[in-house]
């Protein structure tokens, strides 16, 4: 069978898509290779030729598609900022009671932070961010949103007190975690973080099933 792509329709593949493919996954494999250098070292330690080096490509291809490290880290940050959601989306598609989403959806990001280095790097980077002369994402906005939400269905449904202020809540959930797989991080490289986070829970979340 002939190696070269082929559409849906079982036509070969033209020589623009072939190259579109390509150029598509040396992102992909520059992306990969950026996340585990930007996790491992930070941002201020790693160069171009580092993340070409781990990628295995020419540092020219790295500039093909990146203007420069501060490109590179905007496009880790933003990745982190696609796979984050996706677990929230995940969680909420099970249709759990509100608090054990909440409880899942911590636990959930608990483990991609502990094994995706995209998680990781995207965790740093959000630390590092006065290091890099871009303009960041703002840090976890549609986390503490997702969080916000499910406490209000929790009250709606009576399993949450009707005087607790949910926003001020969310928040303290949110700072809790981020700042519970930080001190993972430096302690013991996240091998316990699945523990911190259900200690948060136990502490934090009314009771839940």
């Amino acid at each position: 069978m002939s190696k070269q792509l082929r559409t849906a329709a079982g036509t070969k593949a033209s020589p623009r898509e072939l190259k579109q493919e390509r150029a598509s996954q040396t992102r992909r494999q520059l992306l990969n290779a950026a996340s585990t250098a930007f996790a491992e070292k930070g941002f201020p330690a790693v160069t171009l030729q580092d993340i070409a080096d781990l990628a295995e490509v020419t540092k020219g291809a790295v500039y093909f598609h990146f203007l420069n490290k501060e490109a590179v880290a905007v496009a880790v940050t933003e990745e982190f900022y696609t796979q984050l959601p996706a677990i929230g989306e995940a969680v909420t598609a099970r249709q759990l009671p509100p608090l054990d989403a909440v409880a899942e959806l911590l636990l959930q990001t608990a483990i991609a932070l502990r094994d995706n280095p995209v998680m990781q790097a995207g965790a740093r980077l959000q630390i590092e961010r006065n290091l890099v002369n871009a303009d960041m994402p703002t840090p976890f906005s549609e986390f503490t949103q997702l969080i916000t939400e499910l406490l209000a269905q929790a009250q709606d449904e009576g399993t949450l007190r009707t005087t607790t202020d949910i926003t001020s809540m969310a928040r303290v959930v949110v700072a809790a975690f981020f700042g519970s797989q930080h001190i993972s991080w430096v302690q013991h490289n996240r091998e316990d973080l699945t523990q911190r986070v259900q200690e948060i829970i136990d502490v934090i979340l009314p009771h839940h099933t």
